[in-house]
C-alpha cells in the first residue's frame, strides 16, 4: 500500500492520492487501508514517510568515509554537491509532489523542514572536511550557507523544471556541473 501511494503521487501528485486511488494500485479492498489508518491525511503521512525514507537511505553516502578520502578540496565540494542533487533527480516525481504540497501542509513543511536539515548536516559534515581550505572567516555559517543554496536550486528544479529559473533549459548534467563550480567558488575562492 505504501509503494502504491507513493507511486500514485509520483504519477499524479496529492491530487491524485485518494484511498480509492490506493486501493485500486495496491489491489485491496478498502477495508484493509481503513483497519490500518484513521484517515486519508494519516495514510498519506505514512506514504510520505516511506517515500522520504527512501532519500534517508541515500543520505548514507555522507557517513560513508571512504567515499570521501583522497578527495582534493575542489573534488570533495564537487561530489557532496553532485551526490545531493543527484539525489533530488533521481526522487523528483516524488520531491515534486511534497515540494508543492508543503506550501499547504503544515506536517508535510514541518517534516520536510526536519529532513532537509538532516541531509545539510551530512552535506556539512563531508565539506568540513576541507576546512583548512575554506577561505571564508565563518567555514561552518558558509557551508551551511552553501547548502541551502544547492538545496534551494534543487528544489526549484524538481518542483517547477528546468526551465522554471532560466530564460534556456539545461541538461541535469549541466545544471549539476554549474551548480557545483558555484559552490567551488564560492567556497575556495581566493
Amino acid at each position: 500500500m505504501l509503494d502504491a501511494g507513493v507511486s500514485l503521487l509520483e504519477d499524479g501528485g496529492y491530487e491524485a492520492f485518494t484511498i480509492a486511488a490506493v486501493c485500486e494500485r495496491a489491489g485491496v479492498a478498502p477495508p484493509a487501508i481503513y483497519a490500518r489508518t484513521t484517515s486519508k491525511d494519516a495514510l498519506f503521512l505514512a506514504v510520505y514517510e516511506h517515500g522520504i525514507q527512501r532519500l534517508r537511505a541515500e543520505q548514507q553516502v555522507f557517513d560513508d568515509t571512504t567515499r570521501w578520502e583522497d578527495l582534493s578540496p575542489d573534488e570533495l565540494v564537487r561530489a557532496a554537491v553532485t551526490e545531493t542533487v543527484g539525489m533530488f533527480f533521481r526522487h523528483e516525481r516524488f520531491l515534486r509532489a511534497v515540494v508543492l504540497l508543503s506550501a499547504s501542509h503544515r506536517e508535510v513543511r514541518r517534516r520536510g523542514s526536519r529532513y532537509s536539515q538532516e541531509l545539510g548536516n551530512g552535506f556539512a559534515k563531508v565539506i568540513l572536511r576541507a576546512t583548512d581550505a575554506i577561505t571564508l572567516p565563518d567555514v561552518e555559517t558558509a557551508v551551511h550557507s552553501c547548502f541551502s543554496t544547492v538545496f534551494a536550486a534543487s528544489v526549484i528544479r524538481v518542483a517547477y523544471g528546468p526551465g522554471f529559473a532560466r530564460p534556456v533549459p539545461v541538461e541535469d548534467d549541466t545544471f549539476t556541473a554549474d551548480l557545483a563550480e558555484t559552490a567551488v567558488r564560492y567556497l575556495l575562492s581566493a
